[in-house]
């Protein structure tokens, strides 16, 4: 029966790589495809040639770049806010007792529930009120809010898993809190932070409806609403936008390699509520 398993496992292996990579795979060998080849005169699944003229094309006729830098300042932004505010917080639920804790930590797990769509109206006057609409400042905030629940659910629990005894030993030893903070309890929970920098960066990444929403400016457009506006009413550019998905695609699964060996270590290691 162990033997009969091990086959099964690797041929269950095998059709997840398909299913979650096939797509990808498509999309990075149809971008070098020729135009003729992806308005189906020519058919074939590998391009002819390495076409590269939809990737010249897609940084010559519009603001790619642009787009692409204010996705990465917006993404990087909200999960260093997210993350500063999240450690905080966590810290303060794993170790701090005080009247309503449990309570305060359901809430903030709660705030999961909520679907998008049904906050995006609130949002929109909030930033207006604030007069933020219309500015990367705005969507940052917007964006922190929705990685905050996660974020310090994730911390908190990371931190729990910690003894107090070392915290304690370092106290004795003349380490404040947050000294304390930096250098016992951050380094265990190095997985959960990585987990909810993660997290905090995807959602910012490719975040389509608030950037959609709450920005009108091209100039401060980021990727997703950005290869949005390759799509026509009538025509699309098939290349520029395979092309412009490939790239906006590759940043993720560069960070995701890079991190790997620490979100692993979730999976291996457990977290305990």
């Amino acid at each position: 029966m162990r033997a009969l398993g091990r086959p099964l496992v690797y041929v269950g292996a095998l059709v997840a790589v398909v299913l979650f990579a096939g797509p990808f795979v498509f999309m990075v060998l149809s971008s070098f495809k020729q135009p003729q080849e992806l308005n189906g005169v020519v058919n074939g699944f590998l391009p002819q040639s390495l076409y590269t003229g939809n990737y010249e094309n897609l940084f010559a006729t519009g603001n790619f770049p642009l787009y692409f830098v204010n996705s990465a300042v917006v993404a990087l932004l909200t999960t260093v806010l997210a993350l500063v505010v999240a450690i905080l917080a966590g810290y303060a639920l794993a170790r701090f007792p005080f009247t309503g804790r449990r309570l305060l930590l359901l809430a903030v797990v709660a705030m999961q529930m909520f679907p998008a769509v049904l906050m995006a109206i609130p949002l929109y006057k909030i930033l207006r009120n604030l007069g933020m609409l219309d500015a990367r400042s705005g969507l940052i905030l917007v964006y922190v809010t929705f990685a905050l629940p996660f974020c310090i659910w994730m911390m908190r629990n990371y931190f729990v898993t910690v003894p107090k005894e070392i915290e304690e030993a370092a106290l004795i030893d003349g380490c404040g809190h947050f000294r304390a903070l930096w250098r016992v309890l951050l380094p265990p929970a190095l997985p959960g932070v990585t987990a909810a920098g993660a997290f905090s960066i995807i959602l910012a990444w490719d975040e389509f409806l608030y950037a959609n929403t709450f920005v009108n400016s091209d100039e401060k457009r980021t990727l997703s609403v950005g290869l949005d506006s390759l799509v026509g009413q009538y025509t699309t550019d098939w290349g520029q936008l395979l092309a412009g998905g490939v790239l906006m695609t590759l940043p993720v699964v560069l960070i995701f390699a890079f991190l790997q060996r620490y979100l692993t270590q979730i999976a291996g290691g457990g977290v305990k509520g």
